[in-house]
């Protein structure tokens, strides 16, 4: 059977990953987190006390990253490794959250992210999403969703993520956070966010888990 490559690009707490994975597990498709793969990146940055602005500093650092997704049969998920590490709930941490935009829009770390990701959809058969992937990483996909959704849905979302994790956290924290994400992520250099032209608009302020995966999965079959 054809299979294409599907991604989901947008907004930070537009549900991206929720619909990629949901996505993935019904079309038989590999699901790949690249928000991860930078949040990962950050988390090495971090632990390793990085200057990342500086540029030996970082590629010197690069040199030491080893990222790989693998599958948990109890969590029935993909999860990522760092360094042999699982580090999938260390990377959703505030502390990552409030850096990883910062570090993405590093243009070697994105040249690295972007090679890894280029070399894990070259039989196909994925589903990626992230802030450029219909842009920059696969240009030429088949199929490219951008999410969108009302900043306050968006900040609620994510506050009871957070929340479940860390009881401390703040609404005014996350929202702050957000803000700045969407503003580093619209604004860099290298790769901004930006839908792609040939990419279907998917605004699911409204919709349940169930619309916005029946509406991907038509697209889908269009495409297929």
């Amino acid at each position: 059977m054809k299979k294409i490559i599907v991604t989901i690009d947008g907004w930070s707490s537009c549900g991206k990953s929720t619909l990629a994975k949901q996505l993935a597990k019904s079309l038989g498709y590999v699901y790949i987190d690249s928000g991860a793969m930078y949040r990962a990146i950050t988390l090495y940055f971090l632990r390793n006390h990085i200057d990342w602005t500086e540029k030996n500093a970082v590629d010197e650092a690069l040199d030491n990253v080893n990222l790989h997704f693998i599958y948990n049969n109890k969590s029935l998920h993909s999860e990522m490794h760092l360094n042999e590490e699982n580090v999938e709930y260390l990377i959703r941490d505030l502390v990552v959250a409030e850096k990883v935009s910062e570090v993405a829009t590093i243009a070697q770390v994105r040249t690295f992210a972007v090679a890894q990701q280029q070399k894990m959809g070259s039989e196909k058969g994925i589903v990626m999403d992230g802030r450029d992937i219909g842009t920059t990483v696969f240009p030429d996909a088949e199929l490219k969703i951008f999410m969108t959704a009302d900043i306050l849905v968006r900040v609620e979302r994510r506050f009871k993520e957070m929340y479940e994790k860390n009881p401390n956290v703040s609404i005014e924290e996350v929202k702050n956070n957000l803000e700045m994400r969407d503003y580093i992520d619209s604004n860099r250099e290298v790769s901004p966010l930006r839908m792609a032209e040939d990419a279907i608009l998917l605004n699911n302020t409204q919709l349940t888990m169930e619309e916005q995966l029946d509406f991907a999965l038509k697209l889908v079959a269009k495409k297929l």
